[in-house]
């Protein structure tokens, strides 16, 4: 197995993200899709599906949202794709939790999943996961702490609806808390920060 490739990332698609490296061009599906500047090095580390008529690497920025996606293709009714959209959710620590606290409501909510299959996931997950995020309440994958309602929290929301990712979102998050603002001017603000850093 391919534990991780490390290089530059020489293309992007909507759920693709092609990373060089010695001369090689790996196409590596994403869950996010996650977003990288062109020729930003970076390590995806990767999970290899083979089948008959199809082999393809699945790529997740840690360990932890791997682990999740070969739990969660053990499940039945659950394939790659469906297994990704959730492992690559960018929230390992809240889908853990949900299992654990068989929260089948939370499940549904991703793209295939249904009440059935929720139950399923719970079912044969349940006790098997928590190692994966040992402490759901600390580190990066902890499920994100409730916000008091303030005009940053709404902008941060606002621009997760527009399709950016957590990791850009945390990484102007500090910049707009130096200052009071609109929800509005937060909004211009991040996306000026977005488009110079």
């Amino acid at each position: 197995m391919i534990e991780c490739i490390t290089g530059s990332v020489i293309h992007q698609e909507a759920d693709t993200v092609v990373v060089e490296n010695h001369g090689i061009g790996y196409q590596i599906h994403c869950g996010n899709p996650y977003r990288y500047e062109k020729n930003e090095t970076i390590t995806m580390f990767t999970y290899q599906h083979v089948k008959e008529d199809d082999i393809r690497l699945f790529g997740f920025q840690h360990r932890e949202e791997r682990r999740l996606f070969e739990k969660l293709l053990q499940v039945s009714g659950i394939g790659p794709k469906g297994a990704l959209a959730i492992a690559g959710s960018e929230q390992p620590g809240r889908i853990v939790e949900a299992v654990e606290q068989e929260d089948d409501v939370y499940l549904t909510k991703f793209p295939g999943v249904g009440k059935k299959t929720a139950r399923q996931i719970i079912l044969d997950l349940k006790g098997k996961v928590s190692e994966i995020v040992p402490t759901l309440t600390e580190g990066l994958f902890a499920a994100p702490p409730q916000e008091e309602h303030s005009a940053l929290s709404e902008a941060l929301e606002a621009l997760q609806a527009l399709g950016y990712t957590e990791k850009e979102i945390k990484r102007v998050k500090p910049m707009l808390a130096q200052e009071e603002r609109t929800t509005d001017a937060h909004i211009k603000e991040a996306l000026k920060l977005m488009l110079n850093t």
